[in-house]
């Protein structure tokens, strides 16, 4: 994959501001496109956009495909007339700083089943016809997952493995019956597809217009409780009842000594392999039709994975198994031609998981926040970075750059303020300055990062179930003068886009023969 200079930021949807208690693709978003191409900013990373279920978790979702209807944008739908200003007018004071899940999902679903009572009666006749053209178009995964969510929500949103055995094994003939039943609420579940869809390829659009690529997010493993495990059980390690035979994890280390229990269900690989991975390959397509370029999650696990036991408490007692290695990639590749990823390397990584990634030129990654419980060899230390990588601060799984500075060791703060030659105050932007100057092509950084945030506004707990994902940016957080700080650190570092970087010689040209141009 090509790269030039370039940075970027990482924000998920749901953080931005809103007036419904979670970001959203409305005004605010836009808004934020405006924010990263005024600043010289080319890169918005997300994490998954798919339904949230057990924790609130974009890495647990009920599909690998769908999005998520809580980024619905209502004001959008207002200006579309799929909503009235009395719909609205009811609506839940929220915090403006996390997000609080659970009256959310209550305040946006009850206001969505109000538009799709408006859109049932609405004359806007080309919005039916889009509707009809989507429900065909995306039937392939579309059909399994409406029927799953409805089906879901019948048993009181129960995972799948606690459905009635005929709902779990799919009968023919209860199956019928159910659709006949309810379908009401299967199409109610495909018109909130059909919004996030239009709102998201929407959104897409402009930042195309505006110049800035989007980097999306695919998990390596999915959500037990999802369609596509149920819709797709040969596919998985499932026993007679559905139940999974082994999960996914990974091995005692340094961080945990039991382990991490991610309880994933693990791939049949050569199953996938017999049918030219065409699940894996229709999943990647679908993401690449929302983003640019895909950072792929624990991209180890596709030389080998840790194995567990369905019914461990722990992942201490499992094994290494090899997992598909060049064979997928080789298969992806001649499907989609030129693999625009990010290979999610982080952790214990073997020379064979390094083959995989150099074979296909795919740029690793480095975390700045890693480098000082070490030495000046560090591999994340920016001196030591190839040009192909992509480098971050920190990520949404690591505490924010103020966050891990002021709970570090001394030694570990001695060191970061010796390399940064720094006192160790605006200790964020001094991590950011540094990373913005090494050679890595590809420089990112969380925005919790450049507001100076503390670990307040954390993402994510790796390990902690419950209490992440909550974060949100205040509306007033973006200003001229943080737009103009991060186009300086882009303008000296050379990661402006090649556009701007010409409009800036050809001024300073003109400026040079003695005709001033305004900056």
């Amino acid at each position: 994959m090509e790269q030039k200079r370039a940075s970027g930021i990482l924000l998920h949807p749901t953080s931005l501001p809103g007036p419904d208690g979670i970001g959203d693709l409305g005004p605010e978003a836009y808004r934020w496109i405006d924010f990263l191409n005024q600043s010289g900013t080319q890169f918005w990373q997300i994490l998954p956009l798919g339904p949230t279920g057990y924790g609130d978790s974009p890495y647990q979702c009920f599909s690998a495909f769908a999005g998520n209807p809580y980024l619905i944008s209502t004001t959008k739908l207002l200006d579309q007339g799929l909503l009235t200003k009395s719909d609205l007018a009811d609506r839940p004071s929220f915090p403006i700083e996390k997000v609080d899940y659970g009256p959310v999902i209550n305040w946006k679903i009850r206001i969505l089943k109000k538009s799709y009572g408006h859109f049932k009666v609405s004359g806007q006749e080309s919005l039916h016809q889009a509707f009809e053209v989507f429900q065909k178009s995306e039937a392939d995964w579309l059909e399994p997952f409406v029927l799953f969510m409805a089906i879901k929500e019948h048993f009181g949103g129960v995972g799948w493995n606690e459905w009635p055995e005929k709902y779990r094994l799919q009968d023919p003939k209860t199956i019928a019956s159910f659709k006949a039943d309810n379908a009401e609420k299967i199409l109610f579940q495909a018109y909130l597809q059909f919004l996030f869809h239009r709102q998201w390829q929407a959104l897409r659009a402009y930042a195309v217009k505006k110049g800035i690529r989007i980097i999306g997010d695919i998990p390596i493993f999915v959500a037990y409780d999802s369609a596509d495990v149920w819709g797709n059980k040969d596919l998985f390690f499932l026993d007679e009842d559905g139940l999974p035979e082994v999960v996914a994890g990974v091995p005692p280390d340094y961080f945990s000594k039991t382990g991490q229990l991610w309880g994933n269900p693990l791939y049949k690989w050569s199953l996938h392999k017999e049918n030219g991975y065409s699940w894996w390959i229709k999943r990647m397509q679908s993401v690449f039709q929302q983003v640019d370029i895909v950072r792929l999650d624990h991209f180890r696990g596709f030389e080998a994975y840790w194995e567990v036991p369905f019914g461990n408490e722990t992942a201490e007692h499992g094994q290494w198994v090899k997992g598909p290695g060049h064979d997928f990639f080789h298969a992806v590749k001649n499907e989609l031609g030129e693999l625009p990823i990010i290979a999610e390397d982080l952790g214990v990584i073997t020379d064979g998981v390094i083959d995989i990634r150099e074979s296909f030129n795919l740029p690793g990654m480095k975390i700045f926040q890693f480098s000082f419980a070490s030495d000046p060899d560090d591999d994340f230390l920016p001196h030591n970075y190839p040009r192909n990588c992509v480098a971050y601060t920190g990520s949404h799984d690591n505490d924010t750059s103020l966050g891990w500075y002021q709970s570090a060791t001394e030694r570990e703060r001695d060191f970061c303020r010796r390399y940064l030659a720094r006192s160790g105050k605006e200790i964020a932007w001094s991590l950011v300055r540094v990373l913005w100057q090494s050679v890595a092509n590809w420089v990112l950084a969380p925005m919790q990062d450049f507001l100076s945030l503390g670990s307040w506004a954390r993402m994510n707990y790796p390990g902690n179930p419950s209490g992440n994902w909550g974060w949100r940016m205040r509306p007033n957080a973006i200003d001229s003068q943080l737009t103009h700080r991060i186009y300086e650190l882009n303008y000296l570092y050379g990661r402006l886009p090649e556009t701007e970087k010409k409009r800036i010689k050809a001024a300073m040209q003109k400026e040079m023969e003695g005709e001033v141009m305004p900056h």
